[in-house]
């Protein structure tokens, strides 16, 4: 039952004339395609991707009161995708670099386990007493090195994973246009 919840995220968006600059940056004065979103905004949406899944199918629902606010949905859409595309070309650079680090850190730390268990016994030779001691001391170390880079190439990519799945779904999502005209008539509203 919880994970039907979560298949379908619909993020709606009154767009006219009045709400369509609470979406932009108010400081921001490129055209309206190319500017940068509101924080408040992005934070709106970004509430969103917590109940976002893996399978999950994002969509913007925009709803429009007139005709006329048609026209704000294309520079909208394209405005929204735009960032969440940059935020995701980010995102995957320091997924990148997160690896590299952590492909550089295991490969020193595997050099010194190397050292510690390869080359520095040689020179110590096999009495008992303060040199076993330190020969054991190396090798607790030289693993207790190698726990660190390993820990992390397992255990923290998926967050990483995770934010560029997000920003790739709220980058690629469906819209769907809702044309919400309101007619009341006189007998209706007495």
């Amino acid at each position: 039952m919880k994970e039907s919840l979560f298949k379908k995220i619909n993020i709606f968006l009154k767009v006219n004339e009045q709400t369509i600059d609470t979406f932009f940056n108010a400081h921001d004065p490129a055209p309206i395609y190319k500017r940068q979103l509101s924080h408040e905004f992005e934070q709106y949406i970004m509430n969103y991707s917590i109940t976002i899944k893996r399978y999950s199918q994002v969509t913007y629902k925009l709803i429009l009161e007139n005709k006329s606010d048609k026209t704000f949905t294309d520079p909208l859409i394209h405005a929204i995708r735009r960032h969440f595309s940059l935020k995701k070309t980010v995102a995957e650079a320091e997924f990148r670099k997160y690896k590299r680090r952590s492909y550089q850190l295991l490969v020193i730390s595997f050099t010194v386990v190397v050292l510690c268990l390869g080359v520095l016994p040689a020179f110590i030779p096999e009495e008992h007493g303060i040199l076993g001691v330190l020969k054991e001391a190396l090798h607790v170390l030289s693993w207790v090195m190698m726990w660190k880079p390993i820990e992390k190439l397992i255990f923290y990519w998926n967050p990483h994973k995770k934010e560029i799945s997000i920003l790739d779904k709220l980058t690629n999502a469906e819209v769907l246009v809702i044309n919400n005209v309101k007619t009341l008539s006189v007998e209706n509203a007495a």
